[in-house]
């Protein structure tokens, strides 16, 4: 009996050290944050820039808009530009803030301030603001939407980056994961692997791939061709989507257009989630959603984060010399791929044995989206839950 679990445990390991290998060299280079850092590219120069309308969906933003508003004043972008701040039903005074923040650097004449009608039926909030903004923009007839969130600082050449990239690339779609707050400890212990773990999930070299099937995108900073949008059916065709961005993008590619993501450290996001409650509100609004609120899915993420994150670490305390070896192998690797993303953070790479804790917090969060979500409170963002019914 003994020799048969043994020989399971053992089997486990190896297991375990195979997926890792495949994970280090043939999953799209997920970790090689380097190959996506958008900052080491220049934008290569236009004979004409086309114009681009920028979108801004807000709800409660008052405290961060007036900083995105000031970055987009900024920005060295040659062509035609106008901004479009939807106020989705905000109670902080957001529309207030967003025109001082217009006025204040002197673009009141390019920024126009709307409020969104009553969430209609069907619709997750974020889209429905970025519709009406796209109504609104029709009449301007813009070659592309900068679609932009409200808490998120960009640099002064983001515009013309993306802008050229997406032309000189053919791109419908291109869109930059900007750097999130990573100075508390959570922070510096969670959201490194927060990038780590999308970026598994969504490898850019396959999101460019026009063969693979994977799509993803960074909602934040996200530039859209307006015959792209419409070739979809706008908006509409993904109005119930919690994980928005995502879906935009796999709508995109779907229907033939090219998308991109890279990642950026000079546009930052200036939200906090300075303790471990605020990290896990962040991961359980959308968790249980990219898991299409399955059990079985639910079950599986579990056993998946138990087996390739927590075995390792397990075993390599076993003190048989034959797991030990293959055990911390693996626990080597989960470390060595983490490091790279601790140092585009810019978070001491001695945070890299902590990546299973951080994967067991995750597992955490996953659970409580799956409850939030069975107690109707799913996809809940600024007091508005946006799953759909049970």
């Amino acid at each position: 009996m003994m020799t048969v679990v043994f020989d399971i445990i053992l089997g486990l390991t190896l297991l375990t050290l195979a997926v890792w290998l495949v994970l280090i060299f043939s999953w799209g280079s997920f970790w090689q944050v380097w190959r996506y850092d958008a900052d080491r590219d220049s934008a290569l120069p236009l004979v004409v820039w086309p114009s681009v309308v920028v979108v801004i969906p807000a709800r409660n933003e008052a405290l961060t808009i007036s900083e995105t508003i000031s970055g987009i004043a900024h920005q060295n972008y040659p062509g035609e530009w106008r901004i479009i701040v939807v106020d989705d039903d905000s109670e902080d005074g957001t529309a207030e803030a967003a025109r001082r923040a217009a006025d204040d650097a002197g673009i009141s004449s390019r920024v126009e301030l709307i409020s969104a009608p009553p969430l209609r039926a069907g619709w997750t909030g974020k889209l429905w603001a970025m519709n009406i903004a796209v109504h609104a923009a029709s009449s301007c007839a813009p070659e592309w939407y900068w679609f932009v969130d409200a808490d998120v600082v960009l640099a002064p050449d983001t515009l013309r980056l993306l802008v050229s990239r997406a032309t000189n690339h053919d791109l419908s779609l291109a869109s930059l994961m900007v750097l999130m707050e990573a100075k508390s400890f959570p922070e510096r212990l969670l959201v490194p692997p927060f990038l780590y773990f999308f970026l598994m999930l969504y490898p850019p070299r396959w999101i460019f791939d026009r063969k693979s099937r994977t799509a993803g995108a960074a909602g934040g900073c996200l530039l859209l061709r307006h015959d792209a949008l419409e070739r979809i059916g706008g908006c509409s065709s993904i109005r119930s989507e919690v994980i928005d961005d995502c879906a935009l993008s796999c709508a995109v590619k779907r229907s033939g257009g090219r998308i991109w993501m890279g990642l950026t450290r000079m546009s930052t996001s200036i939200r906090r989630h300075a303790t471990f409650s605020e990290v896990g509100d962040m991961i359980a609004r959308t968790a249980f959603t990219q898991l299409h609120y399955s059990p079985l899915g639910l079950l599986g993420t579990f056993a998946g984060i138990g087996f390739t994150y927590l075995l390792p670490v397990v075993m390599t305390f076993s003190g048989d010399a034959r797991i030990w070896p293959c055990a911390l192998a693996a626990w080597i690797l989960m470390c060595a791929s983490i490091v790279p993303t601790l140092v585009f953070y810019r978070v001491s790479p001695l945070f890299a044995p902590l990546l299973p804790a951080a994967a067991f917090f995750y597992a955490y969060a996953t659970g409580l989206s799956a409850v939030r979500y069975w107690l109707g409170r799913g996809g809940e963002w600024k007091g508005r839950s946006q799953a759909p019914a049970r």
